[in-house]
């Protein structure tokens, strides 16, 4: 934006003025809204891990929606970031399979929720783990997670159930790399 020079009347100085302060009032409200936006409601976080494969790569950066289960439940099927029960310093990301009541069953890689088998398109075939899981009924406010790589996936089957206090937010956008910009299904 100029500056007004010496010896320019007074309308354009004040012009000049009025301008800036305008420019300067945006500024500070866009910084304030993404401000906001980006503490109470997306996080960015980076993807660490296979586990997610072939939706979620090693260092993919995705915004999590902080906010949503605030309004309505999880979902079976929602990809989630939560603490790791096991040492809350360190969060993890991973599918929701079973929810609280559901008696869940692993037998020979494939996945049944109260006796039914589970549809689960984004797991390829030969991502599959082939192992049996004991049955696990799921806790109250608890949450049986799974990653879609379950050949290379710690989740569920080795340290149990994700309680709801630990979980802050869903996997909402992919940001980075520009190749797999989109929606997290």
């Amino acid at each position: 934006m100029p500056v007004p020079e010496e010896g320019t009347d007074t309308s354009t100085v004040r012009k000049w003025f009025f301008e800036t302060r305008y420019w300067l009032r945006d500024l500070i409200l866009s910084v304030l809204l993404a401000f906001i936006v980006i503490v109470f409601l997306y996080q960015p976080v980076q993807v660490e891990g296979t586990s997610m494969m072939p939706r979620l790569e090693n260092h993919e950066r995705i915004f999590i929606n902080k906010f949503l289960y605030r309004f309505r439940p999880i979902e079976r099927g929602d990809v989630v970031v939560f603490r790791y029960p096991l040492d809350t310093s360190k969060s993890y990301i991973k599918r929701v399979i079973g929810l609280p009541g559901d008696e869940v069953t692993i037998h020979d890689g494939h996945v049944l929720v109260n006796g039914q088998p589970l549809t689960e398109p984004y797991v390829p075939p030969n991502y599959i783990d082939d192992q049996s899981y004991a049955s696990v009924r799921v806790e109250p406010n608890h949450y049986f997670v799974l990653g879609d790589h379950r050949s290379s996936s710690n989740d569920s089957r080795e340290w149990g159930t994700v309680d709801r206090q630990y979980v802050y937010g869903k996997a909402a956008f992919v940001y980075w790399p520009l190749s797999q910009v989109g929606w997290v299904k």
